[in-house]
């Protein structure tokens, strides 16, 4: 079974280590010691606790088949005549959508803004990073 240390866990879950450490100290995310004494979660704990986090952060009040949402902060906008490229940092990630210039303008996009991408995809491609 895999273990995750805090480092790892914050990192997976795009927040600070700091956060984590006191979720495992609110009893919101278990965690053991290891054999050094450092803190470590079971992978099957950071799975759920991931899941739950997701599903109580997805935008409230709305309705779609969606699952995959991305709350962020516009980083980028580069617009032309007709399309727009909109690039979302949410946590580790970067999200870049292409859409029309039109529903940019209609959307206000500009970094600095908060926003969500909503991704509706029939490929996703999972892959495992090597571990050393």
């Amino acid at each position: 079974m895999a273990t995750f240390r805090i480092s790892e866990a914050a990192a997976l879950l795009g927040v600070s280590a700091d956060t984590v450490r006191r979720w495992v100290d609110a009893g919101r995310l278990a965690a053991r010691r290891d054999e050094h004494g450092h803190r470590a979660i079971a992978g099957p704990d950071l799975a759920a606790f991931a899941r739950a986090q997701a599903a109580r952060d997805e935008h409230g009040g709305s309705t779609s088949s969606a699952r995959n949402r991305f709350r962020g902060i516009v980083t980028e906008v580069v617009k032309d005549t007709v399309m727009a490229q909109v690039e979302i940092a949410a946590g580790p990630f970067r999200v870049v959508s292409l859409m029309s210039r039109r529903a940019a303008d209609e959307l206000a996009l500009e970094p600095g803004v908060v926003a969500v991408a909503v991704v509706k995809s029939t490929t996703v491609v999972v892959e495992v990073p090597d571990t050393p």
